[in-house]
């Protein structure tokens, strides 16, 4: 989600100065690639690049498929091969060993559903959303419609470059992948039309709730802040609960335990830290973050402290679950040897992101499967007839 901020940000910024602009954007991965399916880039007709389609490797040779697309005034869709040993016909050294599919789209300012306008709106809450890119796998020279579709909650928003008979199966997919929480790729094959979709299923950036606005904090927020988490502070000491201590998109509260939670929304990708170093503080908010369905609960410090704070919330009669126990990650963070507060901020980032993304966080060396599964990226193929 950082990145479609940031995207829609220097969109904003070349529009002010009339500068014309294209999306890149990877829409399929076969094999091997550094970025996957959903990663994005925005590029200016003076060769200003927001966002990243590769590890870099493939920025130079982007700038100017974009401008050329810019040119056409229409969409393009590139192939990278990097399964061709012979990196000298692509002109650039990959180091992966995918295919990788990459549309560039001009972006029309004055399209009011533009696939610029259609990434604010998916970005404009913290809901989940839904978005289709069209494009054709069969025949690059041909028409590709591109980012036409967004699925918000009852919303559903389509431009008009989706032709008007295929709405109703792609509102079926998106609602799909919406129910399922994941994304999906789609070959529609018609007696007129061969297109292949992208079904992304996006989801809000994780909010971080720190309780506790101690030093160590600041380093952890500045991390947070990095990866594009919303953050939010929360302390009950008006001299530590700053907002000048941390970054700006930081929100920062000063508030008894028991007013916390009338604050916060919590939804799937929220995670509370416990780091108030104050014993009776963390437990009563420890008390009242139990019975939430909360993703990740860190606390902060020995395994002891923790041991003893659910031994006296059961002794005040709440029952603990196993299921809530397994939300509950004390000492927080993963075993790398963090000594300093920026160790320590970057084990327990690095454990909340596992946590998310429903990892066990481990060297990757130790695995015997490849990082992403060749299944997440496989094509069903759907016939349509009339």
């Amino acid at each position: 989600m950082k990145e479609i901020r940031d995207i829609i940000q220097a969109f904003e910024e070349a529009r002010q100065k009339g500068r014309q602009t294209a999306l890149a954007t990877v829409v399929h991965v076969e094999g091997s690639a550094y970025r996957r399916p959903g990663a994005r880039m925005l590029v200016t007709d003076e060769g200003q690049l927001t966002g990243a389609i590769s590890g870099g490797c493939l920025d130079g040779d982007a700038l100017r498929k974009a401008l050329f697309a810019l040119s056409r005034r229409t969409s393009m869709l590139v192939t990278y091969d990097t399964l061709d040993e012979d990196d000298a016909k692509l002109g650039i050294g990959l180091g992966c060993n995918g295919i990788i599919q990459v549309l560039f789209e001009p972006i029309d300012p004055a399209d009011p559903k533009n696939p610029i306008e259609l990434l604010k709106l998916t970005a404009a809450e913290r809901r989940h959303a839904v978005l289709v890119t069209l494009f054709s796998l069969k025949d690059k020279t041909g028409p590709h419609p591109g980012t036409g579709l967004l699925l918000k909650g009852d919303e559903f928003i389509s431009n008009g470059k989706v032709e008007s008979e295929w709405k109703e199966i792609l509102l079926q997919d998106a609602q799909k992948a919406m129910i399922e929480k994941t994304s999906a790729f789609k070959n529609y094959v018609s007696a007129s039309h061969d297109l292949t979709a992208f079904i992304e299923f996006v989801k809000p950036p994780v909010s971080l709730v720190i309780i506790g606005a101690g030093n160590d904090v600041v380093p952890l927020v500045k991390m947070a802040d990095v990866l594009g988490w919303k953050t939010t502070v929360v302390d009950g000491r008006p001299s530590l609960a700053r907002p000048e201590r941390f970054v700006p998109s930081c929100q920062v509260w000063v508030s008894k335990p028991d007013k916390v939670l009338e604050k916060i929304s919590i939804d799937e990708e929220t995670a509370f830290l416990l780091m108030t170093h104050n014993y009776n503080y963390d437990l009563a908010m420890l008390k009242a973050l139990i019975p939430g369905n909360v993703a990740y609960i860190g606390s902060l410090g020995p395994r002891q402290k923790l041991d003893r704070m659910l031994a006296e919330i059961r002794e005040d009669g709440i029952t603990v679950t196993q299921h809530q126990l397994e939300n509950i990650y004390g000492p927080s963070g993963l075993e790398i040897g963090a000594e300093t507060p920026e160790e320590i901020g970057l084990s327990i980032l690095a454990e909340i992101k596992a946590v998310m993304a429903k990892k066990e966080g481990r060297s990757l060396r130790k695995s015997e499967q490849v990082i992403h599964s060749r299944t997440e990226t496989l094509i069903e193929k759907v016939r349509l007839v009339k």
